[in-house]
């Protein structure tokens, strides 16, 4: 490293005693120009093809809105919740040893391996008016499946696993000691638990809630099963992107993919800032 280099502050990985520097990063910037800049660039283009009013009369649609609020909205609810609930499964998981340990821990992955159109079906036949739960609500007025309200659970199940897994390792190499300190100076389990342990676990909360969030949002085969896919109740924006394309309207289908990629890249990016300024506000 040059003394310039050293007196701007900046930092450069150590020279890897394999070469190869070139050849790699020639591969991944081909790699990524082949499968991420060009779809994206495609789906940047490709809604102005019939017109800005015509992007416009579609983004403004009644229908369209009512789908964006429910996709964006059952995600973010979805991703609270797994943000609670997946802390304390992941808590449960690190810090007790019981009969049926590891059985739990692998059934947490269970949302990655099984197929979502396999999932959308389960849960319909759950939940549903006639389903092992739905009918014990059915009889109080109160209907889970073809609601918001399941959409909303078939979410909660595919991000799941997300918060669990980003939790995990962090508590598996947290420094017991740090509690204990805590309650050598007289703090209670209360005020360890969120003044020395939530701090070092925000960070993974954040990536982990920003993972079932980006999931939930894209999600199409686990919802519509139990969704019922009525207009402006309980219509999905992924769904009514594939009603565009069978109506042979790919502006219109480009147009409200590019408005999920947007927001969700917006709401990203907000999420990685506090990410960061959580991760700097530990290690100080």
């Amino acid at each position: 490293m040059t003394a310039a280099a050293r007196k701007r502050g900046w930092r450069f990985a150590e020279p890897s005693a394999l070469p190869g520097f070139g050849p790699a990063l020639g591969f991944t910037l081909a790699y990524l120009s082949f499968f991420v800049l060009l779809p994206l660039t495609a789906l940047t283009l490709r809604p102005w093809e019939a017109g800005f009013d015509h992007f416009w009369g579609v983004m403004t649609n009644e229908r369209t809105i009512d789908a964006f609020k429910l996709s964006f909205g059952a995600s973010f609810v979805a991703a609270c919740i797994n943000a609670v609930f997946g802390t304390v499964v992941a808590w449960v998981l690190v810090r007790y040893d019981f009969p049926g340990r590891r059985l739990l821990d692998a059934f947490v992955d269970l949302p990655f391996a099984l197929p979502t159109a396999v999932a959308g079906i389960s849960l319909a036949a759950i939940y549903a008016p006639n389903g092992l739960v739905g009918s014990l609500f059915d009889p109080y007025g109160v209907r889970i499946a073809y609601t918001p309200l399941g959409v909303m659970i078939a979410l909660v199940f595919v991000g799941f696993p997300f918060v669990v897994r980003s939790i995990q390792p962090v508590l598996e190499d947290f420094d017991s000691e740090a509690e204990e300190a805590a309650a050598t100076l007289g703090a209670g389990r209360i005020r360890t638990i969120f003044h020395v342990v939530a701090p070092a676990l925000l960070p993974a909360l954040l990536a982990g809630f920003s993972l079932s969030f980006a999931r939930a949002v894209g999600e199409y085969g686990s919802v519509i099963f139990i969704a019922g896919n009525i207009p402006n109740v309980s219509e999905i924006a992924p769904l009514l992107i594939v009603i565009r394309l069978e109506e042979f309207d790919y502006a219109g289908a480009a147009g409200v993919g590019l408005v999920m990629l947007v927001v969700s890249f917006v709401f990203l990016l907000i999420l990685n800032a506090l990410q960061g300024a959580a991760g700097r506000r530990g290690r100080a």
